[in-house]
């Protein structure tokens, strides 16, 4: 479905990304980990359209990727960036609406925020409050639907349960699951590599800006390396036993 091949993004003369090759099958769930500073976020950027790639090729659905973040949205890849970023001034559900300002009609718009409510009930709860007053999870939550109002076929979702506590991240993870189950694929940035790579489907590592390793989120979970760079040496140990 989406299909990267040695991609190759610079700030100046600092190398982002190093001939990144990876592919997003449709229906999938594929995680991208690494520590700060590795490059996920650049790669993510780069899907929607925000960074211009100095090399490489992005082919969705067999079709290059065009350059304008907006038609990018259009095509159907919706990003969740990192920081919630949603508008605190806005309400809920203005919120949600500007998330689907490509929708053609107020008939499809009126179902999307049906469906969003559903996914998450308190977004109803709370559709007249300011975005602004949430918690933190509240507004992680707010800002994923407000990607789904797109009605993205990859959602791109960038760190998704930063700064966020067990409870939530727990929340959040299990939101990403009934995202999956409703037929989005889903491009997964996130820093904690546990609960990635125990959701995902196949995932890559970042490091530096280059792929170091792949595979399946059971494989990676195995992997000593994996295990003591990125899950701890406690899990390895888990692992082992």
């Amino acid at each position: 479905m989406l299909k990267i091949e040695n991609l190759q993004v610079a700030y100046g003369h600092i190398e982002a990304l190093k001939g990144v090759t990876l592919e997003v099958p449709r229906g999938s769930i594929i995680s991208i980990i690494g520590a700060n500073g590795a490059g996920k976020s650049t790669l993510l950027n780069t899907l929607s359209g925000l960074v211009t790639p100095r090399g490489g090729e992005i082919l969705f659905e067999g079709k290059p990727l065009p350059k304008e973040a907006y038609r990018i949205v259009q095509m159907g890849i919706v990003q969740v960036p990192e920081g919630r970023k949603i508008f605190p001034g806005l309400t809920v559900r203005e919120n949600l609406v500007m998330g689907g300002y490509i929708l053609k009609s107020s008939r499809l718009l009126k179902e999307r925020l049906e469906q969003m409510y559903q996914l998450f009930p308190r977004l109803w709860e709370r559709r007249d409050q300011q975005g602004g007053t949430l918690s933190g999870g509240e507004q992680q939550m707010l800002a994923i639907c407000r990607g789904l109002m797109a009605d993205p076929k990859v959602l791109l979702l960038d760190e998704p349960s930063l700064g966020l506590a067990p409870i939530l991240v727990n929340e959040i993870f299990q939101l990403i699951l009934r995202i999956h189950s409703m037929g989005v694929t889903v491009l997964l940035v996130e820093q904690n590599a546990r609960k990635a790579l125990s959701i995902c489907d196949y995932a890559y590592v970042l490091e530096t800006g280059s792929v170091t390793f792949q595979g399946t989120g059971e494989e990676l979970l195995c992997n000593e390396q994996i295990c003591e760079a990125y899950l701890g040496k406690t899990v390895e140990k888990e692992a082992a036993g």
